[in-house]
């Protein structure tokens, strides 16, 4: 299943060039906080990245828009690195799941930045949590 069931066809664009710059294939592809991030198995992190970054490098190049490529996750024990990995450089003390919510403890400057104006992060990383972890949501503590 994809990120989001009705990827846009901006999505689409985006995993295609994906897909041509590294040799990588990905279903999974969204925006957090401006930076286009596809999320790929992890054996296939180096891959997408390329040699020094250059995949990356290029397809910012091409987009001219930051990208980032994280592991993809399925395993709740994966849910803090993913979510680590989506929101580096900004950090949480830690994450749960409690009554069908992801909830992200953090300090008050990071719980600000979690949540973003206007609450834009939050929702951002709430619809991708929704899809990939089948949760209720996003609560930031």
């Amino acid at each position: 299943m994809g990120m989001i069931n009705t990827i846009d066809m901006r999505l689409m664009r985006y995993i295609n060039l994906f897909e041509r710059v590294s040799g990588v294939s990905t279903k999974n592809c969204f925006i957090y906080n401006n930076v286009i991030v596809f999320a790929v198995p992890k054996p296939m992190i180096s891959k997408a990245v390329g040699k020094e970054g250059v995949n990356m490098k290029r397809l910012a190049e091409i987009l001219r828009r930051r990208v980032k490529v994280v592991a993809i996750a399925h395993e709740d024990a994966d849910l803090q690195k993913f979510v680590s990995d989506v929101v580096d450089p900004i950090t949480f003390n830690k994450i749960e799941i409690r009554e069908g919510f992801v909830v992200i403890s953090a300090g008050r400057a990071n719980k600000a930045a979690l949540i973003g104006r206007g609450r834009t992060r939050e929702k951002e990383l709430s619809n991708v949590l929704k899809v990939l972890f089948n949760v209720k949501g996003l609560r930031v503590a």
